[in-house]
């Protein structure tokens, strides 16, 4: 099949004209200027991420002079205290079966049938909230998914 121009009439060749023009304008606008827009974007971005980066490898030794921040306890309550109205307050109340100190700031706690994603929300809570970690951690399957037995050890941090 061979196309030319110049077999067509003067009515075809104008419609084909046209029709080339209006493609690559087409072309133009729907493929190369979003194209365009996008790499500009782009190139923004990582502008923007290098100067962050710039940034934060300026401040980066002044925060490692600085030293590890540890979290104080933020009530005067005692451990015992804190400790209990945190498992209330997380719905884990009804699982503290005990709590015994074990010495300057420690407290042993134990926990039955208590459901582990709201034990380990509970934990994050001490540590963040409070200043309170775990020295160690026993945790035992209560028999029914989702629910532990666990024996821990906190103390303030």
């Amino acid at each position: 099949m061979n196309f030319s121009l110049e077999r067509l009439n003067e009515r075809e060749r104008r419609m084909v004209t046209i029709g080339g023009i209006a493609a690559v304008v087409l072309l133009v606008l729907g493929v190369i200027l979003p194209l365009e827009n996008s790499v500009a974007k782009a190139q923004q971005r990582i502008e923007q991420k290098q100067t962050d980066l710039a940034w934060m490898r300026n401040v980066g030794p002044e925060l490692a002079s600085a030293g590890p921040v540890a979290a104080s306890p933020t009530s005067p309550d005692s451990l015992l205290v804190v400790v209990d109205r945190a498992a209330r307050e997380s719905g884990l109340g009804s699982s503290l079966t005990s709590s015994e100190p074990q010495g300057q700031g420690k407290l042993r706690v134990r926990l039955e049938k208590a459901q582990f994603d709201i034990l380990v929300g509970w934990v994050a809570r001490l540590s963040d909230q409070h200043g309170i970690g775990v020295e160690s951690a026993t945790v035992d399957n209560a028999g029914t998914p989702g629910l532990v037995n666990a024996g821990l050890v906190l103390q303030i941090k």
